[in-house]
C-alpha cells in the first residue's frame, strides 16, 4: 500500500508543493558557479541528462516516448486513465528525478490539452497527480511542464559529432525539436556570460578595473551570441533547428500552456489527491529561464512593477539552486555603483555596451513573438481552409505564461535601455 502525505489547507497547497527541502547557500565565500550546480561547460542546462528511467516507471515511459502519437490519435487520456499509481522512491538521483518531472509534466500538459484549449481537462488522475507532485516537491518545482524541463533536462547527444535531439516530444515534429534545441543552444551560448558575472563580481571586489573591463567585454560578446543562435530558428536552410510560425502557433503553444490567467482555465486544475481545490500555475515561457534574470541583476536594471512582479514569480519556476544565484548576483556589491564611483570612461562604455546587447537581445524576443504569435494568430483567423488543427484562441494576444506578452516584452527592453549611464550622469 502507498500512502501519500499530500492534503494540505486549500490556501498554502500551490506553493508548498515547490518549497523542497532548500538548503541555505548562503555564504560569505567568494561566489562559485558549482555551489548553485551550475555547470562550467553548461550553464544551467542539466548536465547529460538521463534518457530513461529504471524499469520500474516503464508505464511512465511507454507513454512519454508516444506522447505526439497518443495525443494526436486522442488516445493519451485513456492509457493514462489505466497507468497504475506508482511512488518516487526508485528516483534515488537527482538526474533521475529531474527526468522523472519532465516525463510527467510533459504527460500531464498532453492529459490536459488532449483536446485543445475548448475542452480541457479540469481534473488531472490520482495516478499522474500524485508521483508529479511529489517528484515536484522533491525538486522545488510546480507540477507542471517548465523552462527546467522541455529545455534543461530535454537534451541528449545524438551521436559523438555532437548532434543534439529531445527526450521527450509533443505533437509539431520538427518545428517543436527546433524550438527546444535552439532554446538549448542559447542557454549554451550564455555560459561564458555567466562565467562573466562571476569573474566581475571577484574583480569588483579585489578590486581590479582590468578584470572587471574583461569579464563586461566576455558578457557583451556573450549576449550577442544568444541573440545570435535564436536566430536559427527563423533559418529555413537550418532545418535541425527550423521552427515553422504556423505550427508553432496552432499546433506547439497550446502544450507550453498553463492554467493561471488562462481564460480556457479560469478556475486552475485539480490535482486529485493533493488538494480538492483547483490550483493555478503559469505555463510555461521564457522569463522562466535564469539567465535574463541573473544579467539585469548584475547590470542593475530595475523593470515596472508589474514586469517585475511577473519576472519574481517565475524565479519559483526555476529549480531553487538557480533562483539562489540570481538572489546572489543580487546581493553582490553593485556593478552600476562601482562603475560610477570609478569615474573611467572605458569601463562606463563597456558597461553601457552590455545594456545595449541586452537591449537588442530583447528587441529580437519582441521580433520573434511578433512572428510566432501576433502574426501567426492574424494569418490563422484570415485562413479559411486550414489544414493545422484550430488554433488555440483562449490565448491568442498571451504568451504561454500568462502575460499581455508584447506589453511585457516592450516595457523590460525599454526599461534595460533606460538603465545605460550618460557620461554627464
Amino acid at each position: 500500500i502507498i500512502h501519500y502525505h499530500y492534503y494540505f489547507s486549500v490556501a498554502d497547497t500551490a506553493n508548498k508543493i515547490m518549497e523542497p527541502l532548500r538548503q541555505n547557500v548562503k555564504t560569505t565565500l567568494p561566489l562559485s558557479l558549482g555551489r548553485y550546480h551550475i555547470s562550467e561547460e553548461y550553464g544551467f542546462l542539466l548536465p547529460n541528462p538521463l534518457k530513461e528511467l529504471p524499469d520500474h516507471y516503464s508505464p511512465w515511459m511507454e507513454i512519454a516516448n508516444k506522447l505526439p502519437h497518443l495525443i494526436e490519435s486522442h488516445q493519451l487520456r485513456a492509457h493514462v486513465n489505466k497507468m497504475p499509481l506508482l511512488d518516487c522512491q526508485l528516483l534515488t538521483s537527482y538526474r533521475a528525478q529531474r527526468l522523472a518531472h519532465l516525463v510527467l509534466s510533459c504527460i500531464t500538459m498532453g492529459y490536459v490539452w488532449q483536446e485543445g484549449d475548448t475542452q480541457p481537462e479540469q481534473v488531472l488522475p490520482r495516478n499522474l497527480a500524485l508521483p508529479l507532485v511529489e517528484v515536484s516537491r522533491n525538486l522545488g518545482l510546480p507540477p507542471l511542464l517548465v523552462h527546467a524541463d522541455l529545455v534543461l533536462t530535454n537534451w541528449t547527444k545524438r551521436d559523438p559529432a555532437g548532434n543534439l535531439e529531445i527526450i521527450v516530444s509533443f505533437p509539431g515534429g520538427e518545428s517543436l525539436r527546433g524550438f527546444v534545441l535552439v532554446t538549448a543552444l542559447a542557454e549554451k551560448a550564455a555560459v561564458p556570460g555567466i562565467k562573466a558575472l562571476v569573474q566581475a563580481t571577484h574583480a569588483i571586489s579585489q578590486p581590479s578595473q582590468d578584470a572587471l573591463l574583461q569579464a563586461l567585454q566576455q558578457l557583451r560578446l556573450s549576449i550577442q551570441a544568444i541573440t545570435g543562435t535564436l536566430g536559427q530558428m527563423h533559418e529555413v536552410l537550418l532545418r535541425d533547428h527550423y521552427v515553422d510560425p504556423d505550427i508553432f502557433y496552432a499546433v506547439i503553444r497550446i502544450f507550453l500552456s498553463g492554467w493561471k490567467d488562462n481564460p480556457a482555465m479560469p478556475a486552475g486544475l485539480t490535482y486529485e489527491g493533493v488538494s480538492q481545490e483547483p490550483l493555478s500555475y503559469s505555463g510555461g515561457s521564457a522569463a522562466q529561464s535564469t539567465v535574463l534574470h541573473a544579467f539585469d541583476e548584475f547590470l542593475g536594471v530595475r523593470h515596472s512593477r508589474e514586469s517585475a512582479d511577473f519576472l519574481h514569480r517565475m524565479r519559483d519556476y526555476m529549480p531553487p539552486s538557480h533562483k539562489a544565484f540570481v538572489e546572489e548576483i543580487r546581493s553582490a556589491p553593485p556593478l552600476r555603483e562601482y562603475i560610477l564611483s570609478s569615474r573611467r570612461g572605458h569601463l562606463l562604455t563597456a558597461y553601457n555596451q552590455c545594456l545595449e546587447a541586452l537591449a537588442d537581445l530583447r528587441s529580437y524576443h519582441i521580433t520573434m513573438v511578433t512572428k510566432y504569435l501576433i502574426t501567426a494568430a492574424a494569418k490563422a483567423k484570415s485562413r479559411k481552409l486550414n489544414p493545422l488543427p484550430g488554433p488555440p484562441r483562449a490565448l491568442e494576444d498571451r504568451g504561454t505564461g500568462g502575460t499581455a506578452v508584447l506589453r511585457f516584452l516592450k516595457s523590460v527592453r525599454d526599461k534595460t535601455l533606460e538603465t545605460i549611464l550618460h557620461p554627464s550622469g
